[in-house]
């Protein structure tokens, strides 16, 4: 056994991810995760971050934010198995700097991440990124769109990253990162809001897809809204994942748990698909240079993410706060991921 697979089955086992082998296996994973407030412990000045400071309402500390790091490092490598997922989007990041300390100083140093990140005008200061493994994904170009909404051009939200890139198999992606305007204030009043940046997104799709119908084209990240809601089904045109599939439409992969009792986010006991993997048709075909289907897309609820909602019943996402309660947990969203595995050339 060679010195870099004893690491890799040694922090599986050290973290006590028995449930990484149930895990399909695949060519390639993709994985997104919203990690709930991953704040440094230092003031920007820019941005309003004073509840995570030493002395902001949620005493923030070292110790807490070194410990939200290994606790992120943990999903992390638990999300990707025995091999590592490909490509990573993640949300809520304060900094270059935290990104830089996740990949380099946390357990997940082990597995080699680079990333994509740039500061968004988000006034809380939070933004998306994209790690990668440069060995199974190679980027050559990639954007931050600014999202600027007409009826308030004063109001500020992050931006959605595209990422355009290579696999092992030189099967071109087109990755959009994403993390849409929140419900905070009613979802009846920013619902507009999320209109808004969906039909941005389709704009984009589509002048990929007017070059090369045949472009691989994934849409990750916490939509805030679900794949029922006007935003995905109508304003993005994001289908239900029955074939046939068309090749320039977008398909949720997740839109089979709507209705269940599964989901990515929990909010007083109920179950919400938030975090979306949405692809274009082409990529459900087998022919495809690189493709999935609907069963290999899924949320990540290992037990350890989890604990007992005494309120409400059954399980929910188990936290770093409650409120202003630290809980030392990991997130209020799960994981969730998508795996591909490489066909013939066409």
């Amino acid at each position: 056994m060679n010195k870099q697979n004893y690491t890799l089955i040694s922090l599986l086992f050290y973290f006590g991810f028995i449930w990484a082998q149930e895990q399909k296996e695949s060519d390639f994973r993709l994985a997104f995760y919203n990690v709930e407030n991953l704040f440094d412990i230092y003031d920007d000045s820019l941005t309003n971050d004073a509840q995570f400071l030493p002395n902001g309402d949620k005493h923030w500390s070292y110790f807490k934010y070194d410990h939200k790091l290994k606790n992120i490092a943990k999903v992390l490598t638990a999300v990707g198995g025995w091999n590592n997922a490909a490509v990573i989007g993640l949300c809520e990041i304060e900094n270059a700097f935290v990104l830089e300390e996740l990949t380099t100083r946390s357990p997940l140093k082990k597995l080699n991440y680079r990333f994509i990140h740039k500061e968004s005008p988000d006034k809380r200061g939070i933004d998306v990124a994209m790690l990668y493994d440069p060995k199974q994904f190679s980027p050559i170009y990639y954007e931050f769109y600014n999202v600027k909404f007409p009826e308030s051009p004063n109001s500020t939200t992050r931006d959605i990253l595209y990422v355009k890139g290579l696999t092992t198999q030189s099967d071109t992606l087109h990755i959009f990162v994403n993390h849409w305007p929140s419900r905070y204030g009613g979802q009846m009043k920013t619902e507009g809001r999320r209109q808004f940046v969906a039909l941005k997104i389709r704009h984009l799709v589509d002048s990929i897809k007017s070059t090369n119908m045949l472009s691989n084209v994934m849409i990750i990240g916490d939509l805030n809204d679900a794949p029922t809601d006007i935003s995905v089904s109508e304003k993005l045109r994001s289908l239900p994942p029955k074939p046939p599939y068309v090749d320039n439409e977008l398909y949720s992969l997740l839109y089979p748990l709507v209705h269940t009792q599964k989901g990515t986010h929990n909010y007083q006991g109920h179950w919400a698909v938030l975090d979306h993997l949405i692809v274009s048709g082409n990529l459900l075909n087998q022919s495809n240079g690189i493709y999935t289907s609907p069963e290999n897309a899924y949320p990540f609820d290992a037990d350890f993410l989890l604990e007992d909602d005494t309120k409400n019943g059954g399980k929910k996402t188990k936290r770093s706060y409650i409120g202003f309660k630290y809980n030392a947990g990991y997130s209020d969203h799960l994981p969730v991921i998508l795996n591909f595995n490489f066909g013939s050339k066409k």
